[in-house]
């Protein structure tokens, strides 16, 4: 009869400690799975974004200046005939011309022993001069007729000159039809084209709202889609003061570093002006910002593991990230995910 008086109190505190459980696993439950970023001072940069086609800085077409028997050179770094993509240095020879009725039409022989006779005869003549042996002007016409003979001298070899197709700078050869070796080609037949494209351009056009943004000497980030690993640097060399009153705009021109021939002459790029950056700020991912009215906010893990919210004064931004000028401080843990649902004073539980 004892053990039956107990049973009730049991029950009790059975029922007393299983309520307790029930609302521990209910407070458990209650706390939302959050994740945290604890905040250090980091850099951000400001863009004005833009896109455009870059071109080389240096082209040119290379068209045949006689008539003559076509003659592909060999490239010495290859020692092959030269082919598009062969790298060539200034006034290296690609193509040759031979003609023999040309050459002898220049007679540069007889235009060299002309130059050499007259360069005697003048010197003769200067000789005789001091000892009062000949005129003044019987010394001016035999320099009247050196200076001739040099200058067709100097015209032969111009001409000479044009038996061989160079290249007028160190590039890249990016256009070079086929001709049969020994085709009699005529004058101004088209033979190859040379870029440079270790430094390029792009021409831009920017919207009226940035005029007072982007200034020439801004560095430029160069993007493009297939290198999405590498970014080039550039700089806004040239920019027009007039805005156009058909599109609103003012065009500009930005200058790119591309040593590596990463870049390759008429590509699509992005180019982001850096008009403003800070080097050791706090910064924030954009996306997890919210806002209410005309005010932002985040949440943070605060005492007793409780969401807080606080309220934000925003800096410089860009696509992805903002400053923060007040609001958060150095190693404030800031929720990143599960932040949608919460309100301030939240019991939040953190995960991964």
């Amino acid at each position: 009869m004892r053990n039956i008086k107990f049973i009730p109190f049991i029950l009790i505190i059975l029922a007393f400690a299983a309520c307790n459980n029930q609302s521990q696993s209910v407070s458990t439950e209650l706390a939302v799975p959050v994740s945290v970023q604890d905040i250090r001072l980091q850099g951000i940069m400001e863009f004005v974004s833009t896109t455009g086609t870059i071109n080389a800085t240096a082209e040119v077409v290379v068209n045949s200046e006689m008539a003559g028997d076509y003659y592909l050179q060999n490239n010495r770094a290859t020692g092959r005939p030269f082919k598009l993509g062969d790298r060539v240095s200034a006034g290296q020879s690609i193509i040759r011309f031979e003609n023999e009725e040309y050459l002898n039409n220049l007679a540069v022989d007889a235009v060299k022993l002309n130059l050499d006779i007259s360069e005697q005869e003048h010197e003769k003549q200067k000789s005789l001069y001091e000892k009062g042996g000949v005129t003044l002007r019987e010394l001016r016409n035999s320099e009247v007729a050196m200076t001739n003979a040099r200058y067709n001298y100097e015209n032969a070899q111009i001409q000479l000159a044009k038996m061989n197709a160079t290249a007028p700078f160190t590039g890249v050869i990016v256009d070079l039809p086929y001709y049969t070796r020994g085709t009699r080609l005529a004058s101004g037949t088209h033979l190859f084209s040379l870029m440079n494209y270790n430094s390029m351009y792009m021409v831009i056009n920017l919207p009226e709202k940035h005029i007072s943004e982007v200034k020439a000497g801004q560095d430029v980030l160069i993007t493009n889609y297939t290198l999405p690993e590498d970014t080039l640097l550039g700089k806004v060399t040239e920019l027009s003061p007039a805005i156009s009153a058909e599109t609103r705009t003012f065009p500009g021109k930005i200058e790119i570093q591309n040593q590596d021939l990463k870049l390759r002459p008429g590509m699509f790029v992005k180019a982001d002006i850096i008009t403003d950056k800070k080097d050791s700020t706090i910064v924030i991912p954009k996306d997890i910002i919210l806002t209410r009215g005309r005010q932002q906010y985040v949440y943070v893990v605060g005492r007793n593991s409780a969401a807080n919210q606080r309220w934000l004064t925003i800096g410089i931004e860009n696509q992805n990230s903002v400053e923060v000028l007040e609001g958060l401080e150095v190693n404030d843990r800031l929720i990143i995910r599960g932040f949608e649902t919460l309100r301030d004073n939240s019991k939040v539980r953190i995960i991964l």
